[in-house]
């Protein structure tokens, strides 16, 4: 693909000019064509082509067949159109990972302090062995020792080149892991075309110019095209022009459609015009060049065509985002909301906050950071002090000029001994284990039937309180069948016999469900024998047709006697709608309309029924009272979804109607049939949702099913439990609950009904976004809620981006709604939820096992290195070892402990919360707990080991002194107490048995013996460079016994409780509201951030930790912008906006005048609950649901 948009440039080339003698049209006038809007380009394609049909031709396709399919045929229009594939960015090369790597400022500290090092080791001035310079140069046994200074230096420069080369290491399979994954969202993009007169779906990269593309309600255009004939048509241009109005389309005014655009409303055919680099999304790209800011210029100056046009924000088709700084976000959803609106302040939000674990992860680095910088510091201080008082005071010295370059070799190791410090402290294995436990869970989510599209999301499930789910297909299997009928004045429970119906009656019914539905929808033979049939298209429509078959008639001749060219009229379905209808024109020159939608919409617009004779008799709000009772009510109870199919005749001497006048014309219906169709639930659902709520997980069900329908699926998917006081009610009555007398939505209101919500019935789009945003900026409880949401529909974009995490279908969702979510469901079921609240939760507890075990290491090595600085004047722990344990150990035990795979028990606990602690107090307990034992092994070892173990002491060594055995024993001793400690640390929860399913996990198992092996190694062969000596047998075992002790000590721990522990702190919480206020406050301060200003005051080297994350974020960024070009440039993470609190949300002016509700013990005022003969069981909005209305309590 890559090769033949490089052969041919997007440009009039001369190989193109020669391919396009096979066609009527060149790519130029293709693209000139394209770049026209509205009646410009029709008054174009009257004036060039005739007409749209004189475009086909010159492209050599048929309107109705497409083109054949035929390969020679569609390598010819690659050829001369190119291909419908814009080639992604390039990745960054090893090479420029490495640099990045090396950005790291201790990193850099420590390589000028090795180069000092190495520069003083080869600088030998005269006399300066004499005995003025003090003990400096006493000891050194022979001349070869003393040349070994350059050792250590060379050593760190070594070590420093193995961190350098796992980081980039790291990110460079990250980043091909990511772009693995965009390459398979790109592949499962397909798009529906009409080849040798059959639809098929083909991968959106196999479009050609001259497809006969069929578009419908919630596609993503992946290439350009002009209209052929259209039902309705409304799109959203946004993406590519900025103006957040609907463009309706048509094949008079404007029949131009563009890549990356969304299909809001309608249906129609359009034929291929331009694709990949020759779409008005490539065009875009092309401008976009490889780098975005010298180019982002020129594309504002370069580009005329129509002014808005580009300046805001491109996206291409194949999911590869272009961004173009925008002079003012369009944030087009949000805007209809009315909401957030801030006139005077400009707060740079990202569209969700940062998640929980980052903001508590940042604030935590950024603590040890500080804590180690003053370590590090008050170390070398006092090395550089004792030095001086010990050689000058004491001693008397006098400062000697040929001594200088040794006082500085000294002062050298000093500084190496503190940067040594800083960086035991700064926990930068951190960032690496939350990119690989993230990394990890992602790859194994897939198969779990999660498509992870935002990193994040992942671990933000894990503290999940809240879920609202869509009901079908979600929690039901949503493969349709009609189970009950209403037709000539008889109630069927099953579906009747062909003859039971009048002929007339039947006639009129097969016509209306075939013609009235999508032409796309169909029912497929089974794909193996004894199969179900396939069900493909709208699943509602699917069952219509069902019908159809089941009657022994069949709808196939029908669409093809009235193809849609013959439709006269098309108002396709909409949520604010319900229904969706069909008009003909007949021979006479009268019409005929065929409606059908939710039965109790419809028959409201309902003026006469087809009685027993199939004669249409007068309807009355009586009659449909009763018929609601009598007939819809009992359906829907037994958890029926109920449509009614109707149709009107307009007679031609009336004229002919305004159409535009929707109430008018969906008016004076006839009924014809109203059906009862069955949507099984999912036989797994009941159990997920049982474990969701043991989890503390609040599941609710928010549908655009009656009432009633509702109410019974929730019963049986155990949402709604008998006898407990839950609401469940409509969207009209929702919105009359929560909104004040101007229809402003009132948080306070809201507050009353959510907390017992539990299922919205005949809900819009729009109350969805409303319950979610109520949810999440509720302060009702004391920690704020994280609602995840899914959603299929083209509407549900605004609450998908608004939710913490929004799931889309997979199956069922249109791209639009894929676009806005942060996780794709592959299967389209609720226990995928489940499973990725699952991985969320061990996300969570992989950081938390692995901070245990790291900062047990930290907090040890770092009092050793300083107490045994102080008082011995040089660290026991050699810089070179520091490293080692450090960084090596860090790296491995990262990806031991963040690769756990997750269990049930992690469903068994509530979620942790957003200011719940990273370190909980049995954390807190293990890491002193084990912290105290390891120093007191050490410094035992330390000022005693030459007794115990009968050996030279080698405490006070000179400067190039060979290693000695003693301080070989206390580094394996530490190492092999850690590695011991490795296995304690699997459990955070203060559990017994460290080792369980410890099998299930063979990286923990491979990383704890590597990392043995390689200790073995270092210490028998490392010598010099790593400051070490072999070790006889029987101090190896003595070694391996100690670090045995950590398992037994570890129990000795957990039988403390924790509770007794009062004084033990937590650390890594959340962002407390006050945080909150006070950062409200400052705001306008040019966001200027807390993390910045630490570093403003010069605290630059806790930046170590966060550099780490920060090369994450980019290639997490890189990801992003080449995956999500639906995300607003505004929330484009920099470091910055990572580094903001994670708890900081707007509140709109009117959000924060409301006082914060206490909750109080007041019950939620009793709803007024409707008549028996309110329509479609609109009663009992508000009761609980053991008060059912009468007609259902029998059946359920």
């Amino acid at each position: 693909m890559a090769n033949n948009t490089a052969d041919h440039p997007p440009g009039n080339s001369v190989a193109e000019a020669n391919h396009d003698g096979d066609f009527g049209v060149t790519v130029m006038e293709l693209r000139e064509l394209m770049e026209l809007r509205s009646s410009e380009a029709v008054s174009k394609i009257q004036e060039a082509h005739g007409d749209v049909q004189g475009i086909c031709r010159r492209l050599k396709t048929s309107p109705i067949e497409g083109l054949s399919g035929n390969p020679v045929d569609l390598e010819k229009r690659h050829a001369a159109y190119g291909q419908n594939f814009i080639p992604p960015k390039k990745a960054k090369s090893f090479l420029s990972l490495m640099w990045e790597a090396l950005q790291d400022v201790t990193l850099i500290i420590l390589v000028i302090a090795a180069l000092i090092s190495l520069g003083l080791s080869f600088y030998h001035p005269p006399g300066g062995d004499s005995e003025a310079c003090g003990e400096v140069a006493g000891g050194v046994e022979d001349e070869g020792e003393s040349q070994a200074g350059w050792i250590e230096g060379a050593a760190i420069l070594f070590s420093v080149a193995i961190v350098v080369l796992v980081t980039a290491f790291n990110d460079w399979s990250k980043e091909k892991q990511f772009r693995g994954l965009q390459s398979r969202i790109e592949q499962e993009q397909r798009f529906s075309v009409i080849r040798k007169g059959q639809v098929i779906q083909i991968p959106v990269a196999e479009l050609v110019v001259g497809d006969i593309a069929q578009i419908k309600y919630g596609d993503l255009l992946p290439a350009d095209g002009i209209l052929i004939q259209g039902n309705d048509l409304k799109i959203d241009e946004s993406s590519l022009t900025g103006e957040s109005d609907q463009v309706r389309k048509s094949l008079e005014k404007d029949p131009m459609l563009l890549s990356g655009t969304h299909v809001m409303e309608g249906s129609g055919r359009m034929v291929v015009s331009a694709v990949g680099l020759n779409s008005q999304t490539g065009i875009i790209f092309t401008l976009l060049g490889a780098s975005d800011h010298d180019e982002e210029k020129k594309v504002k100056k370069s580009k005329k065509q129509g002014p808005p046009e580009n300046r805001n924000k491109a996206k291409t088709q194949d999911g590869i985002a272009l961004e173009i700084q925008p002079l003012k976000s369009e944030e087009a959803a949000e805007s209809e909301e009315k909401e957030e609106v801030k006139p005077v302040k400009k707060v740079n939000v990202t569209k969700k906050e940062k998640s929980v674990l980052q903001g508590k992860l940042t604030k935590l680095a950024v603590q040890i950071g500080k804590a180690g910088l003053i370590m590090s510091a008050v170390t070398v201080i006092i090395l550089i002090l004792y030095f001086v008082i010990d050689n000058f005071g004491i001693q008397g010295r006098s400062w000697v000029a040929e001594c200088t370059p040794i006082y500085i070799q000294y002062f050298v190791k000093f500084f190496i001994i503190g940067v040594t410090v800083l960086v035991v402290a700064v926990p930068e294995g951190l960032p690496l284990a939350v990119t690989i436990s993230l990394a990890y869970s992602v790859k194994k989510m897939m198969k779990d039937n999660n498509l992870v599209r935002h990193l994040d999301a992942c671990e933000t499930m894990g503290n999940a309180t809240a879920i609202c789910s869509d009901k079908t297909g979600t929690l039901t299997m949503n493969r349709m069948t009609v189970v009950q009928a209403y037709v000539g004045d008889t109630h069927y429970r099953t579906v009747p016999e062909p003859d039971a119906i009048k002929p007339e009656t039947l006639e009129i019914m097969i016509n209306s469900i075939s013609i009235n539905s999508a032409y796309t929808t169909k029912i497929l033979p089974p794909e193996k024998e004894g199969g179900l049939p396939r069900h493909v298209g709208n699943k509602t429509e699917c069952a219509l047709l069902g019908l159809v078959l089941e009657l022994k008639r069949d709808y196939q001749p029908i669409r093809e006697e009235i193809p849609e060219e013959k439709f006269y009229k098309v108002y396709t379905f909409n949520s604010s709608r319900k229904s969706m209808s069909t008009v003909l024109k007949n021979a006479d020159g009268g019409y005929r309309m065929y409606s059908k939608g939710a039965s109790e919409i419809v028959l409201r617009k309902c003026s006469r029924i087809l009685d027993a004779q199939g004669q249409p008799r007068v309807f009355k709000p009586k009659d449909r009272d009763e018929m609601v009772r009598k007939v819809i009510e009992p359906m829907a109870c037994e958890g029926l979804r109920t449509i009614c199919v109707a149709y009107r005749d307009f007679p031609a001497e009336a004229g002919e109607p305004n159409w535009e006048n929707e109430n008018d014309i969906l008016n004076e219906l006839t009924c014809i049939v109203v059906v009862g169709i069955e949507d099984p639930v999912r036989p797994e659902v009941p159990e997920a949702i049982s474990k969701c709520q043991r989890a503390g997980i609040t599941v609710r069900m928010v549908t655009g099913d009656n009432i009633n329908t509702a109410r019974a699926i929730a019963t049986k998917c155990g949402i709604l439990l008998p006898g407990e006081d839950f609401l469940c009610m409509e969207g009209k009555e929702f919105n009359q609950q929560i909104r004040n007398d101007q229809g402003e939505v009132e948080q306070e209101r809201l507050d009353k009904v959510w907390p017992k919500l539990r299922v919205l019935a005949r809900s819009s789009p729009t109350d969805k976004h409303t319950l979610v945003k109520g949810i999440i900026d509720s302060t009702v409880l004391e920690t704020r809620q994280v609602v995840a949401v899914t959603g299929d529909g083209t509407n549900d974009g605004p609450a998908l981006k608004k939710a913490d995490v929004g799931f889309a279908m997979g199956i069922a969702g249109t791209d639009v709604a894929k676009e806005a979510s942060d996780i794709i469901l592959t299967d389209d079921n609720f226990t995928s939820i489940v499973k990725a609240v699952m991985w969320g939760r061990n996300v969570y507890d992989s950081i938390s096992k692995f901070l245990q075990f790291q900062l047990t290491v930290n907090v040890v090595a770092v009092i050793v290195a300083f107490t045994g600085a102080c008082i011995t004047q040089d660290s026991p722990l050699k810089a070179v070892q520091m490293l080692w344990v450090n960084l090596i150990m860090d790296t491995l035990a990262s990806l031991a402990l963040a690769t756990e795979p997750p269990t049930e028990s992690l469903l068994l606990r509530r979620p942790y919360g957003r200011n719940k602690p990273l370190i909980s107090r049995t954390m807190m307990k293990n890491i002193l707990g084990h912290a105290v034992y390891q120093l007191i092994i050490i410094f035992t070892l330390l000022f005693a080991g030459e007794k115990i173990f009968d050996i030279d002491n080698g405490r006070y060594n000179p400067l190039h002194s060979p290693p000695s055995e003693h301080y070989t024993i206390v580094f394996n001793v530490f190492v092999m107490m850690q590695l011991f400690n490795e296995i304690n640390a699997r459990k955070i929860h203060g559990e017994r048995n460290v080792f369980e399913g410890i099998y299930r996990n063979p990286i923990f198992c491979s990383v704890v013996l590597g990392t043995f092996a390689l200790q073995i190694v270092i210490v028998q062969f490392g010598g010099k460079p790593f400051s070490c000596t072999a070790l006889t047998i029987d101090q190896w075992l003595w070694c391996v016994f100690i670090g045995v002790g950590e398992l037994l000590w570890g129990q000795v721990i957990s039988a403390i409780p924790t509770h007794h522990l009062k004084f033990l702190m937590e650390a890594g919480h959340g962002t407390t509201k006050e945080e909150m206020h006070a950062e409200e406050l400052t705001e306008g301060a040019d966001e200027i951030d807390h993390a910045e200003m630490e570093l403003r005051r010069g605290q630059i080297l806790w930046f170590r930790g966060l550099n780490r994350i920060q090369t994450q974020i980019k290639v997490v960024n890189a990801f992003r912008s080449s995956l999500y070009p639906m995300e607003s440039p505004e929330s484009r993470s920099s470091i910055h906006s990572f580094m903001a609190h994670p708890e900081f949300v707007p509140q709109s002016e009117e959000e924060a005048r409301n006082p914060i509700i206490e909750e109080t013990g007041d019950e939620i005022d009793p709803l007024p609950s409707a008549s028996s003969g309110a329509t479609g069981g609109g009663g009992g909005g508000g009761e609980p649901p053991s008060a059912f209305p009468r007609s259902c309590q029998s059946s359920i």
